[in-house]
């Protein structure tokens, strides 16, 4: 199993996850031509493509999901709860409705029921070939729920959207500061890593951070709240950056 980041941040959002012949697209918040060419570039056609995940509906990570379904055969997989927010983009008929577990082919995946100010909001437990990766995404906080199904993962994609001081003391407006630090808004550089700090074990190799703020984070800040849960002494960080794919991850 691989993963490569397309784009991550308020302007876009855009994974995708190989499985050997099972390939998976997580959001849609760049545009068609961008998702060709990238695949292209890494010797993939949308033939190659078994389905697409949405996490929610919010336009950075669906902007360019309409033109991706007309374009193609691909079918979009959601809780049915999520369709309402979506249909201006998918038709029902190219909808998979699923339940908290479900199979694409023969890759497995397990919902994460995530806080955030969007209809059925989620992320995912995504196991193939005795392997496993988290892809959590802008949630204010994570039940304790799901916390404990997240334990022990072999890569852990997770939003650090900021840093506390730099947004309080930031150009937002109140009530913009206010839905951010919420428990529908995002999580910071300090609550990912305490989350994380509890999550990993040693077969734990990658994380990758991800959605940072480009006005109220740093890569540098991101990296030092890693650094004081002491996560960075094995696992080797990534950042997910908004106008710069990364490189293929393995998961292994």
């Amino acid at each position: 199993m691989k993963i490569k980041t397309l784009s991550s941040g308020s302007k876009g959002n855009c994974s995708i996850v190989l499985c050997d012949n099972t390939n998976i697209i997580i959001d849609m918040g760049i545009s068609y031509l961008t998702l060709k060419r990238s695949l292209e570039e890494n010797s993939l056609s949308f033939s190659d493509i078994s389905g697409i995940l949405i996490t929610h509906c919010h336009k950075d990570h669906t902007s360019g999901l309409s033109t991706l379904v007309n374009k193609t055969h691909l079918n979009v997989y959601i809780p049915e709860e999520m369709y309402d927010s979506l249909k201006e983009y998918v038709p029902k008929t190219r909808c998979v409705f699923i339940d908290d577990e479900f199979t694409i082919n023969d890759v497995n995946i397990e919902l994460i029921h995530t806080s955030h100010d969007a209809p059925s909001s989620v992320g995912y437990i995504i196991e193939y070939n005795n392997k496993s990766l988290v892809y959590v995404t802008d949630t204010g906080y994570i039940n304790r729920k799901y916390l404990n199904k997240m334990v022990g993962k072999d890569l852990y994609f997770i939003e650090s959207n900021h840093d506390e001081v730099m947004l309080m003391d930031g150009p937002y407006p109140r009530f913009l500061k206010e839905r951010v630090i919420s428990d529908k808004g995002h999580l910071s550089n300090n609550t990912t890593a305490k989350y994380l700090s509890k999550l990993v074990r040693e077969n734990t190799k990658n994380i990758i951070l991800a959605h940072l703020s480009e006005n109220n984070n740093t890569e540098e800040k991101a990296l030092e709240a890693i650094h004081n849960e002491g996560l960075d002494k094995n696992i080797k960080i990534h950042i997910a950056r908004q106008y710069e794919e990364s490189e293929m991850i393995e998961v292994w």
